[in-house]
């Protein structure tokens, strides 16, 4: 299969923010993973034309399908790069590439290296070597073209949340699983089963392999393809999803269908103004929140199904 590469080069004093709202613009698009490149830990060369080499401050590049939506996208990209210069003052060009996606396979790990997300949980590319402390648990991943490697604000949220909530024996189910970090972290920390969905098939792939990467055995997980809920009839003690706000906000009007009373439920994915919106339809659909975190404007909620109180 053939990508296309979109380098976005950018200036910005801000430049978290930057690399944030520019990596926002990728994940609206459905991409799972981007690559950041920051001249503080690499020098970054980037060819803008056949006649110049330039050096820049800051990159996010993102991978698509070279298919016939790739036309569409990039015109998105454009507008909406046009539109964070105006609003935000953040200056960019960006530099298109079709590459094969064996090429991109191996270039792209040079940027995923080892990283501890939370006070005992390691994000280990399965490529590389890590010094584990005894208390460490290590989750290994090989992400795999365009999904994430487990270490953007939005995943560390939600594991950081499944750290403090999950209890030993839960059954836990993953909206959207992407790479399967969320199981695979669900699994470390003492969940009896693991269940994952996904709109994607090559999503649904990666994560199997990944949860066998790490020792779960296929009796204690299962990944199926769906839209959402669609094709989940089973009854979960944690429920858990990484996706955009609009469709956690869908997820709301029937995730109850498949959480047990009392179970939990923990979203993230979420950009700050768009928290309250989220939070209303959450106590609208019988949560009790207890929970609300913030990493580099993204937010994170964790509620309650409130048990159903029954008349005489």
């Amino acid at each position: 299969m053939k990508w296309i590469e979109v380098k976005v080069v950018f200036d910005c004093i801000d430049k978290e923010l930057a690399t944030d709202l520019i990596s926002n613009i990728f994940y609206d698009l459905g991409l799972h993973g981007v690559v950041i490149e920051d001249p503080d830990i690499k020098e970054v060369e980037v060819r803008i034309d056949t006649a110049e080499i330039k050096t820049v401050n800051n990159a996010v590049t993102g991978y698509f399908p070279k298919n016939e939506y790739a036309k569409e996208k990039l015109e998105i990209i454009k507008e909406k790069l046009r539109w964070l210069k105006i609003k935000c003052g953040i200056s960019s060009e960006y530099i298109c590439s079709t590459i094969d996606e064996q090429d991109w396979a191996e270039s792209w790990k040079e940027f995923f290296l080892p990283e501890k997300i939370t006070k005992k949980i390691v994000v280990k590319p399965s490529w590389r070597d890590y010094d584990k402390n005894p208390d460490d648990i290590i989750l290994e991943i090989n992400p795999g073209m365009a999904f994430g490697t487990g270490t953007h604000p939005t995943t560390v949220l939600c594991i950081s949340m499944i750290e403090k909530y999950l209890k030993k024996k839960d059954k836990f189910l993953d909206v959207g699983t992407g790479s399967g970090i969320l199981m695979i972290a669900a699994a470390a920390l003492g969940a009896q089963k693991v269940y994952g969905i996904d709109n994607d098939e090559v999503a649904v792939d990666i994560a199997k392999k990944n949860l066998l990467l790490n020792g779960i055995e296929t009796k204690n997980f299962k990944v199926i393809t769906g839209n959402l809920l669609d094709n989940v009839d089973e009854k979960f003690d944690f429920v858990a999803a990484n996706i955009l706000t609009e469709t956690i906000i869908l997820l709301l009007d029937s995730v109850k269908r498949v959480l047990k009373e009392n179970g939990i439920f923990i979203c993230s994915g979420i950009i700050e103004k768009n928290k309250d919106k989220v939070v209303e339809k959450m106590i609208a659909s019988g949560f009790k929140i207890v929970k609300i975190c913030t990493k580099e404007q993204w937010v994170s909620l964790a509620g309650i199904l409130k048990q159903k109180i029954c008349s005489k």
